[in-house]
């Protein structure tokens, strides 16, 4: 009863302050914490234990998962380089780093202070990208922060283990040779294999109830079986097997699983994910009270000289992260368009956001029993985690602001969206032409070309949407539908209560109901996150460039301020588009008249541009092309 009374806590604990933390728009992680460390100092509260067992195990492998299988494998191969810079080397310079200013500070071996090196050197996998995600950093910053933070655990554990080895007697520079291979060859092996096996059998699950049970046994079939892969003393990394497993079926997922699967996936990850990573904020808080109970047992140390040293140590990972990554900023944003003169500010928001999560406060635990001075070494291992929860999550925001660094554009993100998803509407329009059969209804197939065409146009309207009070077709239609749909849905509920029907029967009609209102409710949410006052950011068309946009100029004078042949016809524009042949201003296919396409069969100019303010993007009508 204590220990289900303690998670009840726990978990209405999470809920309630996260709640809170989104009403004040306040950093969910830091207020955990802090009610936390509140909790932790108030007599009734027996805070629970943060142990290295519950931690690498239970909380590390579903959370990595959790972030794996949502990353990208095509961008974490393009940035691979600058993700081994920062994962593995920024890492061992850090551990190495604090090491020594552990070994000149307190009276410690090498070894001893180089496991606390190790320890704190990672920053977390959920702190730094939580709070990146909440302020808008640049999405090119948060994929390598989301890329470090994969891997960056794997190497500080490597590195505990041969510290732990070294402070046993056993140490040679071949053993951190051969445990550093071991950690990622094993670990990626068992990785590939879990991740084989495992999109073998899930391609033969249709069930989602099922596919979605063996995707929570993955991460833990992953981690475990590397951690027990050895050589000697060296042992296979759980970190890397997960991270490899996470991001190849993540990749596959569209191959291997079904729709329904995948909704039912995403869904359940998402929940634990929520809930694992805000718990582990709140116990992080709750240590803070044993911990400091434990330090007063260090009678051999004075406290100005633990508060020193706790602050050398704070200051030396800060220090340590923002000249690695200004040193290095040249290898670590290669990819920009002018890569002689890579970013500052983008470098150093990114050596700013290294904050320390539970993985450095349950790592600490693990420095054996009976090393001197253990208990200043797990103090500090949470003023690290607490301090740059608190120091770096805190002035992140401030700092973006001053930098003017812009985070994912929602309406270039709108207008990219919109290209693809024409360019897979022109593909399966090609193929309906194909599939039409002599006994296919002319009606059906009409319908199946308007939805299809119509996927797209609801995305390009968007563009133009809140530039005026009216509503566009798409608000239109979601804004109708919902309404007509909770008219339904009370006529069934009145059924169900009659009791004239079977509950299944019900339940059926219900959940189709459910499916049509989440797809609604996730494009009006969509829709809300575009702002009307902001310029939009041509993104780069996958398919290139085109001889048309190449050939027509970038803009020309507009012949009327509006679409005409929408005055004449009495209907309304939902988005304008200018002909840079001519200068004709024409209404966009989500319109009533689709005037801009019309013109374009009618005098076959092949390039338009967008009309609207704030948007300098061009189309193609022949190659179907942005610019």
């Amino acid at each position: 009863m204590h220990i289900a009374l303690t998670l009840l806590a726990i978990v209405a604990s999470v809920l309630v302050i996260t709640a809170v933390a989104e009403r004040i728009r306040f950093s969910a992680p830091l207020l955990l914490m802090l009610v936390g460390i509140g909790a932790g100092f108030v007599p009734f509260i027996h805070e629970p234990r943060l142990t290295p067992e519950l931690v690498l195990v239970g909380f590390l492998p579903p959370l990595l998962y959790a972030a794996a299988i949502r990353s990208s494998v095509i961008e974490f191969r393009a940035n691979l380089a600058s993700i081994g810079f920062l994962s593995v080397l920024l890492v061992v310079i850090t551990a190495l780093g604090i090491g020594l200013i552990t070994w000149l500070v307190l009276p410690v071996s090498f070894p001893v202070a180089f496991a606390l090196g190790a320890v704190v050197a990672p920053p977390d996998a959920v702190a730094a990208t939580s709070i990146a995600r909440r302020i808008g950093l640049p999405r090119r910053v948060v994929t390598l922060l989301e890329g470090e933070s994969l891997l960056n655990d794997a190497t500080a554990i490597t590195c505990l283990r041969v510290a732990i080895a070294a402070i046993g007697g056993a140490f040679s520079v071949g053993d951190v040779a051969i445990s550093f291979a071991v950690a990622a060859i094993g670990g990626a092996a068992v990785g590939v294999a879990v991740a084989f096996v495992g999109g073998r059998i899930r391609r033969r699950v249709t069930n989602p109830v099922f596919d979605t049970a063996i995707s929570l046994l993955v991460p833990f079939v992953a981690y475990l079986p590397a951690e027990q892969l050895g050589f000697g003393d060296a042992h296979g990394s759980g970190v890397i097997a997960v991270v490899t497993a996470g991001l190849l079926l993540g990749h596959k997922s569209p191959v291997i699983q079904s729709g329904q699967s995948r909704l039912a996936e995403r869904v359940n990850w998402a929940t634990i994910q929520f809930l694992l990573e805000n718990t582990v904020f709140l116990l992080i808080g709750l240590q803070a009270h044993g911990l400091i109970v434990a330090l007063r047992s260090d009678d051999t140390l004075s406290g100005l000289r633990i508060g020193l040293f706790c602050a050398a140590v704070l200051a030396g990972v800060i220090v340590l992260r923002l000249v690695f990554v200004a040193l290095a900023r040249v290898v670590l944003f290669r990819r920009t368009d002018d890569a002689d003169s890579p970013p500052w500010g983008e470098s150093l928001a990114l050596g700013w956001a290294g904050l320390r999560g539970v993985v450095t406060l349950a790592a600490a635990f693990l420095i054996p029993e009976g090393v001197e001075h253990r208990d200043v070494l797990v103090f500090s291992a949470l003023v690290v985690t607490a301090g740059t929860l608190l120091i770096q999550g805190l002035t992140l925001p401030a700092l973006v602001r001053v930098l003017q660094l812009r985070g994912p554009d929602a309406r270039s993100d709108a207008l990219q969206a919109a290209t693809v998803l024409q360019t897979a509407s022109n593909a399966g329009l090609a193929s309906l032409d194909q599939l039409t059969g002599p006994d296919d209804a002319p009606e059906t197939v009409k319908l199946v070309r308007d939805r299809i065409a119509g996927r797209p146009d609801a995305l390009w309207e968007q563009l133009g949407a809140g530039r005026g009070n009216d509503e566009t077709p798409a608000e239109q239609y979601r804004r109708l539908r919902l309404a007509t749909m909770r008219a339904e849905r009370n006529e069934v509920l009145k059924i169900r209560s009659s009791g004239t029907v079977d509950h299944d029967v019900i339940e059926q009609v219900l959940a189709a109901f459910d499916i049509e209102e989440s797809m609604l409710t996730i494009a009006t949410e969509r829709a809300d996150r575009l702002s009307s006052d902001q310029s939009v950011a041509t993104p780069i068309d996958p398919s290139g460039s085109c001889r048309h946009l190449e050939a027509a100029p970038t803009d020309v004078t507009p012949l009327s301020p509006s679409c005409e042949d929408c005055v004449r016809e009495g209907t309304r524009p939902v988005h304008l588009r200018r002909c840079l042949s001519c200068g004709n201003v024409g209404c966009c296919d989500s319109s009533v008249g689709r005037h801009a396409e019309r013109h374009h069969h009618q005098t076959h100019h092949p390039v338009m541009r967008s009309h609207e303010p704030g948007e300098s993007w061009r189309w193609c009508y022949v190659d179907e092309r942005l610019g």
